[in-house]
């Protein structure tokens, strides 16, 4: 399920973007643009922000205000409080790596699209309960991966995902032909010695590969 309060930020589904959304921790402001303008250019138009650092509200805050073309959602959501800051920085669409019920509450009630964390089928379950049909597998690999997503699609079919943590570029495909992936996060388009050096090029160029991904993999149907 998506909710919308504001037509103007509706984004549609998160997991519709790209093969892959970039989950970047943003080490200062000053990074902002150019990093958003290097994945861009690279074909892949979305980017999360995670509340990893002191610069993420600002980060977005400029994204949003100097690069039109991104769609730019902040992550790490984990409280109502963090909800509504995400919204007032301009953000388009919100992830959390668990969900509550105060959480889900709030993230409803914030007028964005939203992907809630999950990792055990309980949770899955919990969060449909609510008609919320598309959520975030994290942390993806220590969870289960793959093996889980594909295994729970048969009794969850009407559920789609954003697995994210730990996934490899090696590993990306596999996770890509379920039929219940939407999209994968990725922290490798960010290299931390790439953002010091300030190499737009390098980053480019892992987006490039990246954006590619959905075009290599052949979905599976059974």
């Amino acid at each position: 399920m998506s909710v919308f309060a504001d037509p103007v930020r509706e984004v549609g589904s998160p997991l519709d973007l790209a093969p892959v959304l970039p989950v970047v921790v943003i080490p200062d402001v000053e990074t902002a643009v150019p990093l958003a303008r290097a994945l861009i250019a690279g074909g892949l138009p979305a980017i999360e922000i995670t509340l990893r650092s002191p610069a993420a509200l600002e980060a977005c805050r400029r994204i949003v205000n100097e690069v039109p073309e991104a769609v730019v959602g902040i992550g790490t959501v984990r409280t109502p409080a963090q909800v509504a800051q995400a919204r007032d920085a301009g953000a388009r669409f919100l992830v959390s790596p668990g969900s509550t019920p105060a959480l889900l509450d709030a993230l409803e009630a914030g007028g964005l699209s939203f992907l809630p964390g999950t990792s055990t089928v309980s949770e899955m379950m919990a969060v449909a309960e609510r008609g919320i049909t598309e959520m975030k597998l994290f942390p993806a690999e220590a969870s289960g991966g793959a093996a889980l997503l594909q295994a729970v699609h048969g009794p969850l079919p009407e559920l789609r995902f954003c697995p994210t943590g730990s996934i490899r570029p090696e590993t990306a495909s596999t996770y890509l032909r379920l039929p219940n992936v939407g999209c994968i996060g990725g922290s490798w388009l960010t290299p931390t010695d790439a953002l010091q050096r300030r190499d737009w090029a390098q980053i480019t160029a892992l987006a490039v590969e990246a954006s590619s991904l959905r075009a290599g993999a052949t979905r599976s149907r059974t």
